[in-house]
């Protein structure tokens, strides 16, 4: 059945373009090939795309877009320049509409025959192509996205090309770019789309990931900043220090998750804003966290010799999801320095358990001298029927005591231990350890989506197509300060005004060298989500799909008031 019309083949290679005093190397740029074109596995002879991690590969080597669309967006936008190509799109068409086109759709066009494999990727490039920042939102709102495909036969195809179907698919192409991107889901066509063999790996992981999903996470146990009485301060080591915190009329805190985080405002200079992981028992109506004097450190310098009991401090509500799950498979608790703290809320909370885990303690450390809290990590590991206990230190360690190894925790040393392939892992320390360890226990055996991670210092940055340069350490933006709220960059160390003449708080992250995860800057991808541990915000564009109270979309969030970002 005769179903649409190749209506022109569009190409171009990669270059290099400025964008917001950025290098971002894209192929967007198209244009229309005269005569045939040879369509490859991969590619259209003399296309390309500069960011192989969103575009491009065996499963997007063809993106397609509608004439009708096309006019569309002409008759929205009050534009009279939209061409064939200009979507960014290798095949212009007449017909395949969203709404009409599903996912395994198998079409061929002259000599090639192609099979549809997801929708077009939401990505800031086409606004920036456009000039129009909100069309990356549009399209989804409006359920227009266009199509990707892959090459199942290759040949030489031309404009005028007839377009026939030769097998039908399961989810249309709109109704596939909703489930990922709107509310309101319908979980039958979710398991149907990610048991589409058809769909692009990505798009099916993301779909069973959003089917194992639990319940919504519980909001944060309070708004904003609360404050909390300093009962006790206990030195751990000759650098951490313990300090407990309670509510201040004695009513019990509310329970927080194994693992969890708390963030303080610091009464010192400045006022730094840093989070620190809960280190006791949950749900036991006060918390503990458990500090280490940083060098030149002023946040923890004067929690952890300056405070004593009785000290008020200011505290946001516990967050994170580096928590311990409920399942019954092995659990490895892997740390480093002071990376032990969640580790020994995960011990306090599986002793509590009725179903007895088995439970690998692998902790790496300096020497002896230099483990903080490490009597109490064996008692409470003592205390597990199943559990087993593997200290590394790397400057030596005392002979012939069993679980006690000399040496760094690499790669080798985990494969001697013979880990449970089928466990959950959960990894904190410094960086540099957790991503060693991290790729060491893929290497050994386990599934990367069983690995989990805690970071305190900013997330490694997420900005597709971005050309890398070096960049300094946060800073307050060049030129005249901002007249608008406070703008608490917490993980970076930075409080600047904002500019009420940004679009958003992420150009302002932008403009102060804040690592920054985005992809769409529209509100549509959530890329940028991130902790908002206090203040609110207004949006502009409206995000298609509000995130969790507690949260925050940093591309189209501007602060209503002083606000504090966990970022």
């Amino acid at each position: 059945m005769t179903l649409a019309t190749l209506i022109s083949v569009n190409v171009g290679l990669p270059k290099e373009v400025r964008w917001r005093d950025e290098t971002v190397r894209t192929g967007i740029w198209k244009e229309p090939v005269d005569g045939p074109a040879m369509v490859h596995r991969l590619n259209i002879d003399g296309d390309g795309q500069g960011d192989l991690a969103g575009h491009g590969g065996e499963q997007r080597a063809v993106l397609v877009y509608q004439t009708q669309a096309l006019a569309h967006w002409a008759e929205h936008l009050g534009r009279h320049d939209l061409e064939p190509g200009c979507f960014g799109e290798n095949l212009t068409v007449d017909g395949l509409p969203d709404s009409a086109v599903r996912i395994g759709d198998r079409y061929r066009i002259g000599e090639a025959e192609f099979e549809v494999t997801q929708p077009r990727v939401t990505c800031y490039r086409l606004g920036m192509r456009l000039d129009e920042p909100d069309l990356p939102a549009l399209l989804v709102a409006h359920h227009r996205p266009g199509f990707y495909m892959r090459v199942l036969t290759e040949g030489r195809i031309r404009a005028g090309d007839r377009i026939l179907r030769t097998r039908t698919g399961t989810v249309s192409v709109a109704d596939t770019d909703a489930l990922l991107y709107l509310p309101g889901r319908d979980r039958a066509t979710l398991r149907l789309a990610a048991d589409t063999p058809a769909l692009s790996p990505g798009w099916r992981g993301s779909f069973l990931d959003m089917l194992a999903e639990p319940d919504p996470p519980p909001r944060p146990a309070w708004p904003g900043f609360r404050q909390l009485r300093v009962t006790d301060v206990r030195p751990e080591s000759p650098t951490v220090t313990s300090l407990r915190l309670a509510s201040p009329d004695g009513t019990p805190l509310p329970p927080a998750r194994p693992g969890q985080f708390l963030t303080l405002r610091v009464p010192t200079a400045g006022s730094p804003v840093r989070s620190y992981s809960l280190s006791a028992a949950p749900g036991i109506g006060t918390y503990r966290i458990s500090v280490k004097h940083e060098p030149d450190g002023l946040a923890s310098g004067y929690l952890t010799t300056a405070v004593r009991p009785g000290a008020m401090l200011d505290a946001a509500a516990p967050r994170g999801d580096f928590t311990l799950d409920d399942d019954t498979t092995p659990v490895l608790l892997l740390s480093a320095g002071i990376g032990v703290t969640p580790v020994l809320a995960m011990l306090h909370s599986l002793i509590e358990s009725p179903n007895p885990r088995e439970v690998w303690w692998i902790h790496g450390a300096h020497s002896p001298d230099e483990q903080p809290l490490a009597a109490e990590a064996h008692t409470l590991l003592a205390a597990l029927p199943r559990a087993r206990e593997h200290i590394f230190y790397s400057t030596g360690a005392p002979d012939q005591v069993p679980g006690v190894h000399a040496g760094r925790l690499t790669q080798d040393a985990l494969a001697a231990l013979r880990l449970p392939v089928d466990a959950e892992a959960y990894l904190c320390g410094p960086d540099s350890f957790m991503t060693d360890v991290r790729a060491a226990l893929i290497a050994v055996g386990l599934a990367a989506g069983n690995i989990r991670t805690e970071r305190f210092g900013a997330l490694p940055p997420v900005n597709p197509g971005v050309v890398e340069r070096a960049r300094p350490a946060p800073h307050p933006p060049t030129g005249t300060p901002g007249t608008g709220p406070l703008v608490t960059f917490a993980r970076s160390g930075l409080s600047v005004p904002f500019e009420p003449g940004l679009h958003s708080v992420l150009d302002l992250a932008d403009a102060c060298d804040v690592p920054t995860r985005w992809s769409c800057r529209a509100g549509v991808c959530h890329t940028c989500i991130t902790g908002l541990l206090s203040g609110e915000i207004d949006y502009s564009p409206d995000p298609l799909d509000p995130p969790p109270t507690g949260q925050v979309l940093l591309c189209c969030a501007r602060p209503r008031t002083d606000v504090v970002l966990d970022i």
